[in-house]
């Protein structure tokens, strides 16, 4: 016969079944799937703004290339060419999938090292994939002297900055 000490004892408050366990752990589970959802819709609903520098490059003054030099500059992917006409840049940027292109100064022409297309100094295509030349990027001189490159604007072939 049990002891009627122990029938009596009753549950401390600490305690707790599996029910009231899995109700805890199914709340919670909830509650942390909630909070994703919240940061998630935040993150979507947020602007994303991709910063990029700015199209316009500064080159510095045009006494510092020299007469039938090509300047190849890989940071903004272009080519300043000084020619005996003026001043002109093209993009560094091949036509044919948007490889960089490479100044071969003993050929005297610029060269895709990826798929094999071939330019002239002034970005006519000689062979190769590329369907079309190089572009001719707009140039102008600053109020302060120096030579500036908008990345972002081409101009058509032959149109020489003469200072």
């Amino acid at each position: 016969m049990p002891d009627e000490s122990q029938a009596a004892t009753p549950k401390l408050p600490t305690e707790f079944d599996r029910r009231a366990f899995f109700t805890r752990v199914g709340l919670r589970s909830l509650g942390i799937a909630a909070a994703g959802t919240i940061v998630f819709t935040y993150e979507f609903l947020s602007p994303n703004v991709l910063f990029e520098p700015s199209p316009i490059v500064n080159l510095g003054k045009p006494d510092s290339f020299a007469v039938n030099s090509v300047t190849m500059d890989v940071n903004t992917a272009i080519y300043l060419v000084r020619a005996e006409e003026g001043f002109f840049a093209l993009s560094e940027v091949c036509t044919h999938l948007g490889c960089l292109t490479a100044w071969n100064q003993d050929l005297g022409i610029i060269v895709c090292p990826c798929h094999g297309s071939k330019f002239t100094r002034t970005g006519e295509k000689i062979e190769g994939p590329a369907p079309k030349p190089l572009p001719w990027l707009k140039t102008w001189v600053s109020d302060d002297g120096d030579l500036l490159v908008d990345r972002s604007a081409n101009i058509p072939p032959l149109q020489y900055l003469r200072i």
